[in-house]
């Protein structure tokens, strides 16, 4: 190594003369140098053409797919998002809705039971006007009735009183005086 430096050193002293010694120094033969220069291009060529182009290739591909994936997502999470706003938004109108048929219900059942009380109160004085008039039918019956017996009574007893038997004029009159003593 040392003398390459005190080759370059030189240099300056004698140019035409580095160019033959770096040759002798190193070795340097210009046909196997050139082949080798030209294998070396042709491997890198190769390579490139062959390896990292499709190699790079697929890196792009990757790169794509995740670019891809990535844009995928953001719109999977905004879909997400709208249609959890759109749920929220459903189940508050159902929500608005189910407490709309509640008091509609409320209501109705208010208004049925008001109804039905009506009716019941209704039912109940056609029962009470019922039970008044079979109690008067009743008790005039019983009236008449007790007027007949006691006509019968009074006739009877008179009868026997009298000791004479009466026809039906003497029983309908004898009646009718007791009858009418008995109401005024």
């Amino acid at each position: 190594m040392n003398a390459t430096f005190s080759i370059l050193a030189a240099a300056p002293a004698a140019e035409g003369n580095v160019v033959e010694r770096i040759q002798e120094t190193f070795h340097i033969h210009w046909g196997p140098f050139i082949a080798q220069c030209i294998s070396v291009l042709i491997v890198a060529f190769l390579l490139k053409k062959f390896a990292f182009g499709p190699i790079q290739a697929m890196l792009e591909q990757r790169r794509s797919r995740i670019a891809e994936g990535e844009e995928k997502l953001k719109r999977i999470e905004k879909q997400l998002a709208e249609s959890e706003a759109t749920t929220a938004a459903a189940i508050a109108k159902a929500n608005d809705d189910a407490q709309r048929l509640i008091a509609e219900a409320r209501d109705s059942a208010a208004a049925l039971s008001e109804s039905k009380a009506q009716e019941a109160t209704a039912q109940a004085q056609q029962i009470l006007v019922k039970a008044e008039a079979a109690a008067k039918a009743e008790r005039d019956q019983i009236a008449a009735e007790l007027k007949r017996e006691f006509g019968r009574l009074v006739t009877a007893t008179t009868a026997q009183v009298t000791g004479k038997v009466l026809d039906e004029n003497d029983k309908s009159r004898i009646n009718q005086e007791a009858l009418a003593k008995v109401e005024g």
